[in-house]
């Protein structure tokens, strides 16, 4: 099974519609999004394409094939526009090689992370920043962002198989971080 992995939308349809295209082409059976997704919040400028209420019904036809969770931008109004849940801080995926724990990042995070078992993965947003990496024998994962990136200033997707999880760049699909899945023994 291949997941796509997107975070960090804060309403901006021109942005979500690009990744949207990539998740189109990717062939994934699921669209994870870990948060911040209708609103640009207070410390962000008003991203371009902002139209948060045209982005929720946008979504909503994907609803039946997203895994959401809510980010620290995300609110209760927001879930009035959506089809699908947002209001979980965290969810949980069993994959046959592993479990993702998806979060936003503001409450876990590779600092603070919640319990988990070497082989699982932390799937976390927030940052901005795209991360693959292997901490203590778990899996950090960061899409990166689809609006606002931070760093290199790509927006990003990511994809995890069973064998790699990858970042990738909305733009033009350019490959910009991967790392192999190690499998439990």
């Amino acid at each position: 099974m291949k997941l796509f992995i997107a975070s960090d939308l804060h309403g901006s349809l021109s942005a979500t519609q690009a990744m949207l295209t990539r998740f189109e082409q990717s062939g994934a059976s699921y669209l994870i999004l870990l948060g911040d997704l209708l609103n640009h919040g207070p410390r962000n400028a008003i991203p371009e394409g902002y139209a948060p209420a045209a982005l929720a019904d946008t979504l909503n036809t994907y609803a039946d094939k997203i895994i959401a969770v809510r980010g620290n931008c995300d609110s209760e109004v927001d879930q009035m526009l959506l089809q699908f849940p947002i209001t979980e801080t965290c969810a949980q995926v069993l994959m046959p090689q592993m479990r993702l724990f998806l979060t936003h990042g503001h409450v876990y995070g590779p600092d603070k992370r919640p319990p988990l078992q070497a082989g699982d993965a932390l799937l976390y947003g927030h940052t901005h920043i795209a991360v693959a990496e292997y901490r203590d024998d778990i899996l950090l994962f960061n899409p990166g962002s689809t609006t606002i990136p931070r760093n290199d200033g790509r927006a990003s997707y990511g994809l995890i198989t069973p064998t790699e999880c990858q970042v990738r760049a909305i733009d033009n699909d350019e490959l910009l971080l991967s790392c192999p899945i190690h499998h439990r023994l």
